[in-house]
């Protein structure tokens, strides 16, 4: 079981027709940085503003070390830290201002305080702006601000919601290294995005949602081999639908309509008995493409649309 337990998650928003997240499970543990995938809409904020306390009336279970999350962070509400999507800071004030601000907030004692403003600021490069108003820094900057205030209290449970939207290359290419330095084995950190290149650069395990369930999940490394035994065809006719019926119990075949066919081979044998079969039934493969698959062309397969839909 994991550090972190989602157990049968479902919310529904007030009025909505479809639930936002519907029997949802999840284990998160303890170091590296868990990445969740998936486009808008997949429910990623919805989850993590449950982990935070940011929105109740879920059913089902959420668990930290085994105890009720809410118990934990009743607790030890600094413990856990969360920067959202949007910008969670006042642009009249400067960003020492801030940050002194939400450190108080959160029951930072004087010295505490000032110690954890001069190494949050240090950790996100703010130290040049300090003295300027929140308002008036470039969106590289408000993003590394935003980041600050979710470190102030060294979380041991961190969740970044889409941190890297709206800034530039080079201010995506600096927070994607400063989240990944903060992977730690008593930590837990959980960064949602849509850019699948992103999640493949600092994240070990992943888990792939849509429509509120999780599609898949599993260490980085072991979900891409896994869909590199993945065989993409586009055939000269209509599978028979015998053939087809097979290729769906035995390799989860998947089609669209367009004489495209996707299937999850257990062997590489499989490979050249499914070609063979296909040119019996007089199904001539027009083109073929086996072998490794980055998330993007994953989430594709699984959900029949692109992650940026």
């Amino acid at each position: 079981m994991g550090a972190l337990s989602l157990r049968d998650l479902t919310f529904r928003y007030p009025g909505a027709n479809d639930a936002a997240l519907q029997g949802l499970t999840l284990d998160i543990p303890r170091g590296g940085v868990f990445g969740l995938l998936g486009p808008n809409g997949a429910g990623k904020t919805t989850l993590i503003s449950l982990i935070a306390g940011q929105l109740r009336g879920a059913s089902g279970d959420m668990l930290l070390d085994g105890a009720p999350l809410a118990e934990a962070r009743r607790r030890a509400p600094r413990s856990l830290g969360l920067v959202p999507q949007e910008h969670a800071f006042y642009p009249m004030l400067t960003c020492r201002e801030n940050l002194r601000f939400f450190g108080g907030v959160q029951g930072l004692g004087a010295a505490r305080l000032a110690e954890r403003v001069a190494a949050a600021s240090a950790f996100a490069r703010l130290e040049p702006v300090l003295e300027r108003r929140a308002g008036e820094l470039s969106g590289g900057l408000k993003r590394r601000l935003n980041f600050a205030i979710g470190l102030l209290t060294e979380p041991q449970v961190l969740l970044l919601d889409e941190p890297t939207v709206g800034v530039d290359a080079q201010s995506r290419a600096f927070l994607l290294e400063r989240i990944r330095a903060l992977a730690a084995p008593d930590r837990i950190v959980v960064y949602t995005s849509h850019y699948m290149e992103e999640v493949q650069a600092i994240c070990d395990r992943v888990a792939i949602i849509d429509h509120g369930r999780v599609l898949l999940a599993g260490p980085l490394a072991e979900v891409l081999q896994d869909s590199a035994r993945s065989l993409a065809l586009r055939l000269s006719a209509p599978l028979p639908a015998a053939l087809a019926a097979q290729w769906r119990a035995r390799f989860d075949l998947r089609e669209d309509g367009t004489l495209r066919y996707e299937l999850r081979l257990g062997a590489p044998a499989d490979l050249v008995q499914a070609l063979q079969a296909a040119q019996a039934a007089g199904c001539e493969p027009l083109s073929i493409a086996y072998g490794e698959r980055d998330l993007e062309q994953l989430f594709m397969r699984l959900t029949d649309r692109s992650l940026r839909d």
